[in-house]
């Protein structure tokens, strides 16, 4: 039976005419079960869709467990990927900031959670964005058991959203590492980044835009690479460090403390475990610096002190342990993909870094 309309009836407004579209997002999810798979692990209990996601530390194979946690978010870069449409590694970013953080104490990353906000729901983006995640949990070696994607209609920009992540991690209370066994005389040992990584971003993407003048689809030679865009290497995914500093630390290499470079780059970082009276002394090229911190020192003028509290400057991770084994924890962590260089030492002095050699050098470009 038919409702009769008056001449001054008005339709119902709905949740979805006001923006917020639960079917579409109910599909997508069940689109998304089978890539998110992929991520399963011991440990896991159920599956995505409950209100919780579940893990079982003794499954996973610990006695004596000490759970690290760690969330963070992907900052400005989001702005390059609303920019040029490209959304399908943006997700490991997200995770590599997370477990990258949480390996620094010798956890393992169990599992995974991100939250997703967006302005309207377009199935493929989100996708996109979540097909990130899952590539880097895989590349974690940890579970992706939720999150939580929302509908903020009017909150951001049409095309844009936010994108944050939590991980939790597990070290035997034995082998946490915390850097209070960092010694004067320890070897610091680093490991290559793949560029930016993804801290920087608000001053990077200004300089190259109104200093250099650059645009995203431009190829400048500068970065060495036929056909490389200014947007290929922004959008260049944060390096996980996982696997190859879990292996090396399962060998018994002995690790006393570990660094991940990141916000406050290679000026603030390669300190901060250090205990006052300690400095972190590194030797200027001893290690690679990518041509982009090139492109941004030299035709974008940003000074060397401004480089080094800002971008990691080609280390996205220090280990720190004792000279006789520099040696064996390169090969371990090149046997394993992750590029690694004897960078400097500890010492006694003022805590803070200090540099052999001007720090001008490290940029070719400059």
């Amino acid at each position: 039976m038919s409702e009769r309309q008056g001449p001054n009836h008005k339709p119902q407004l709905t949740y979805q005419a006001a923006g917020v579209d639960l079917d579409a997002a109910d599909r997508t999810i069940e689109t998304l079960k089978t890539l998110i798979s992929r991520t399963d692990r011991p440990g896991v209990l159920g599956g995505i869709g409950g209100f919780g996601g579940m893990f079982d530390m003794a499954a996973a194979g610990y006695g004596h467990p000490v759970l690290v946690s760690g969330t963070d978010s992907v900052g400005t870069k989001l702005k390059v990927a609303f920019a040029t449409g490209r959304h399908d590694t943006i997700g490991q970013d997200c995770v590599a900031m997370c477990v990258n953080d949480i390996l620094t104490h010798g956890a393992e990353p169990l599992f995974f959670l991100d939250y997703l906000a967006v302005a309207e729901y377009d199935a493929p983006t989100v996708t996109a964005i979540i097909k990130g995640v899952v590539d880097g949990c895989v590349l974690a070696g940890c579970a992706l058991i939720g999150g939580e994607t929302a509908q903020l209609p009017g909150f951001y920009a049409p095309g844009e959203y936010d994108l944050a992540g939590f991980a939790v991690g597990a070290v035997e209370r034995d082998r946490i590492l915390d850097g209070s066994a960092v010694a004067a005389g320890d070897a610091i040992v680093g490991l290559a980044s793949r560029g930016l990584h993804s801290n920087g971003y608000s001053l990077a993407r200004r300089v190259l835009r109104e200093t250099v003048g650059l645009d995203l689809a431009d190829v400048p030679p500068e970065l060495g690479v036929p056909g490389r865009t200014v947007a290929d290497e922004l959008l260049e995914p944060t390096q996980i460090y996982v696997r190859p500093v879990l292996a090396a630390l399962t060998a018994g290499l002995p690790v006393r403390g570990m660094s991940h470079i990141t916000g406050g780059g290679l000026a603030d970082n390669s300190f901060r475990i250090l205990a006052p009276g300690f400095c972190a002394r590194l030797v200027v090229g001893s290690w690679p610096v990518p041509a982009v911190f090139d492109l941004l020192a030299g035709r974008g003028g940003i000074g060397a002190a401004e480089m080094l509290r800002t971008f990691n400057c080609g280390l996205g991770y220090l280990l720190y342990l004792p000279a006789a084994a520099a040696a064996d924890a390169i090969a371990a962590l090149g046997a394993h993909g992750a590029p690694a260089y004897l960078v400097g030492h500890v010492e006694q002095g003022e805590r803070g870094l200090v540099l052999d050699g001007a720090p001008a050098e490290l940029f070719r470009g400059t």
